[in-house]
């Protein structure tokens, strides 16, 4: 899909306030979506669909595509390039404002299908939300509440095996929004994400260079790379080259722990003043007394002197749960 026309079209620049480089790669685009293995029964849910280019290859392979745009000026170049894919939904607001269970349940009420060969281009209106602000600190710190609506307990806290996410997110808010879903009560199975490559590298980082960003996603997910995508397969340009991600979301999280926030505390003490050893680094992140976290290291076998960067995953749950009584 060549996209400087239509940008002509409705008078549009990408805007680099809100990160936007839009993938025109056929071949990376067919990889995205070959990389997340949609299935006819999957409902997929895109951020940042930008002009459509991904969009569409996920429509032909899903059951059904909520793509969530925040910027209100790419909704009708959108609504001209889906016209034809009645099982799209285009969602104006900010992924980090919106509830994934919402989305999904107001998804499952509308139904949907995908388009057939023999009604190419027939379509049911495609729904639309009122915009939203954007925030830079809108990421939750804490799982949405759960309730009792239209989804009950059938998605909530362990993955849903066909709620997937594949999306181009802009580089600027990579964090906040891997966070946001990881830590929603309806999580997807599975997350497909292009994102910067040297943020992609964090992500899959292991011991002796963790961070605190490899341990929120590991601690939920198994992610690797899946893909290496050139600056040049994006319009404009940006400065650094992509990568794709594939996070693979089990029924728990990969570390049994006693309480989830209280593991994330201490892993954000520990990585809080990375040119500190692990004790001091802790003692100035935690209202915990000193003597109390030396005791807790050595208790779960933890040289006090080492950095956050070194230990696994299995070393942060034993400590949070020796430190939380």
């Amino acid at each position: 899909m060549d996209i400087k026309p239509l940008l002509r079209q409705f008078n549009l620049r990408p805007k680099k306030s809100l990160g936007q480089n839009f993938l025109v790669d056929e071949h990376a685009l067919s990889n995205i979506v070959r990389a997340a293995e949609i299935t006819p029964d999957d409902v997929v849910l895109e951020i940042g669909p930008g002009l459509g280019s991904l969009t569409l290859y996920l429509a032909d392979a899903a059951r059904q595509v909520i793509a969530v745009e925040i910027d209100h000026t790419l909704i009708p170049p959108l609504r001209s390039v889906l016209s034809a894919r009645s099982n799209v939904a285009i969602v104006e607001g900010d992924i980090l404002q919106l509830d994934p269970a919402e989305l999904l349940a107001e998804a499952s009420l509308r139904g949907g299908h995908r388009p057939t060969e023999q009604s190419p281009n027939q379509s049911d209106e495609i729904a639309s939300h009122p915009s939203t602000a954007p925030q830079k600190d809108a990421a939750p710190l804490t799982p949405y509440p759960r309730s009792g609506g239209a989804l009950g307990g059938m998605l909530a806290m362990t993955p849903n095996e066909n709620y997937k996410v594949v999306a181009n997110i802009p580089y600027y808010i990579t964090s906040a929004i891997i966070r946001h879903l990881l830590e929603a009560d309806v999580k997807p199975r599975t997350i497909v994400l292009t994102i910067q490559s040297e943020v992609a590298q964090r992500i899959i980082a292991q011991p002796d260079d963790m961070n605190l960003l490899a341990v929120s996603v590991q601690f939920y997910g198994v992610p690797r790379i899946v893909q290496r995508i050139p600056a040049e397969a994006f319009y404009p340009a940006p400065d650094v080259d992509s990568a794709v991600v594939r996070i693979d979301l089990p029924d728990q999280p990969r570390v049994r722990v006693k309480d989830v926030e209280r593991f994330f505390k201490v892993a954000k003490a520990g990585f809080g003043q990375k040119r500190k050893q692990l004790h001091n680094s802790l003692a100035a992140g935690l209202p915990v007394k000193h003597e109390q976290i030396m005791q807790a290291l050595s208790e779960v076998g933890i040289d006090p002197k080492r950095r956050a960067e070194t230990l696994t995953l299995e070393e942060w749950g034993k400590l949070s749960d020796r430190l939380s009584g």
